[in-house]
């Protein structure tokens, strides 16, 4: 299954400059998800981070760990309505293990590789892995859980 960002963003609330998934290549529901973003010189985060020396901050890489681990949970509960997934949201309660291997930087495409560890209930623990060109350059493991709004 393909997931453009009009449909990603049926998904998930976040909207332009804080949406940091481009697309969804590959969902196994319950299982794992593979989705890219691709990281220009023009985002915002540019600006300050860092002017003549641009690195893709490590918190932004996370966060878009996060939005394709919410994307893979909401897509693993089964059938749900549009309706139904726009009165709910994701909320992320721990983030472990976080480590950052390698710079990130403009003309990237960061591809995040997420799988399930664990489900109970509304709650997910993910494993979160970002790479560039099949180099590891991030990891977590996420924990999250799926609320009425």
């Amino acid at each position: 299954m393909i997931m453009d960002v009009v449909e990603i963003q049926k998904i998930i609330p976040h909207r332009y400059p804080f949406l940091l998934l481009d697309r969804v290549t590959e969902i196994k529901e319950k299982e794992s998800l593979i989705g890219f973003k691709n990281v220009t010189i023009g985002d915002n985060v540019f600006q300050g981070h860092f002017p003549g020396h641009p690195i893709y901050p490590g918190v932004m890489i996370l966060e878009g760990m996060a939005q394709a681990g919410g994307i893979l949970a909401f897509k693993s509960m089964g059938t749900m309505t549009e309706e139904e997934a726009a009165n709910k949201v994701v909320y992320f309660m721990s983030i472990d293990k976080a480590k950052f291997r390698s710079p990130v930087k403009p003309g990237d495409r960061l591809e995040y590789r997420i799988s399930v560890i664990k489900n109970k209930g509304q709650i997910w623990v993910l494993d979160g892995k970002a790479y560039v060109d099949d180099v590891l350059v991030s990891e977590a493991e996420l924990k999250a859980m799926i609320v009425d709004k």
